[in-house]
């Protein structure tokens, strides 16, 4: 039986399978990122939240099963799992939410009392980014966290430089960190799709959603998390990008290089390219 006396205790109002709005409870700020709690002892739920509520806009979960569809639903920042569970356990949570497109770039952490190496090696085989032997302290809890924090912007930086550049798919770097490289296939996945359509004026974030297979919140989440960027201003940095390219190798006028790039309206076209580079596009060295 796991030893709770290092944890703070507190009376618990509700132990449904998901967490019940409690009316005393600030309101959470939304500028902060979203933690997303799965396990099923109230007294280590309360200890968490108390850990983490004023740094992590916090939900909770009580079972694998209702986690892992709030992830899907929800598309946290970060996940803090218990891996003996009711209905599906951490293992579950590790390989569904890591073998999905739409969260397999959720940092992980797997809270445990086991502490032998081969529960360990298989929780990192199905995708753990790290894990928690209870019982555990704030700090340590913070600081794993931090570290998780930190990685998700070096991979932000990352693939917003690679965007920025306006390179082509093939040539995405691959020799960073492992986080980095599983995210690839859907960086490659994403800009292929916009690729074969940027050119179309009718291609907007609906068609983008439903050719990647993602709902708008899903999407949004997924490439903000990835890149700092919104998938309407992905689309719209590539277009101009592309104009970018025409204006400064070939012959075409502004106007013809507006309809190019799935622009009809060349003065909108012209706002839009001055705002992204600083200058008109009459003005693109060639």
């Amino acid at each position: 039986k796991e030893d709770y006396s290092r944890y703070q205790v507190l009376p618990v109002a509700s132990t449904s399978a998901e967490e019940k709005p409690d009316q005393k409870e600030k309101a959470p700020n939304k500028s902060l990122p979203h933690l997303l709690i799965i396990e099923d002892n109230p007294d280590v739920v309360i200890y968490l939240k108390t850990c983490l509520e004023d740094q992590y806009q916090v939900g909770v979960a009580y079972n694998g099963e209702i986690g892992i569809r709030m992830a899907l639903d929800s598309i946290p920042d970060l996940i803090i799992s218990d891996l003996m569970m009711p209905e599906k356990d951490g293992y579950d949570v590790c390989n569904t939410l890591k073998n999905d497109e739409r969260t397999s770039h959720i940092p992980i952490i797997l809270l445990t009392a086991k502490t032998d190496a081969a529960s360990k090696i298989s929780g990192l085989r199905r995708g753990a980014d790290a894990y928690l032997i209870k019982p555990f302290d704030k700090e340590e809890l913070l600081v794993r966290l931090e570290m998780l924090v930190q990685r998700q912007k070096r991979m932000v930086a990352h693939f917003s430089r690679e965007l920025h550049a306006s390179i082509k798919p093939d040539e995405l770097h691959t020799g960073a960190e492992e986080a980095i490289q599983v995210e690839n296939t859907f960086m490659h996945k994403l800009q292929e799709i916009v690729e074969k359509n940027y050119d179309d004026e009718g291609f907007s974030l609906t068609q983008l959603c439903h050719k990647i297979g993602m709902s708008r919140s899903q999407l949004f989440r997924k490439l903000q998390a990835l890149s700092g960027t919104s998938p309407s201003d992905y689309i719209r940095s590539y277009r101009l990008g592309k104009a970018k390219i025409l204006l400064q190798s070939t012959d075409l006028n502004v106007s013809e290089v507006a309809w190019k790039v799935g622009y009809k309206d060349p003065a909108h076209f012209s706002k839009s390219y001055q705002e992204e580079f600083g200058f008109p596009p009459s003005a693109t060295e060639r």
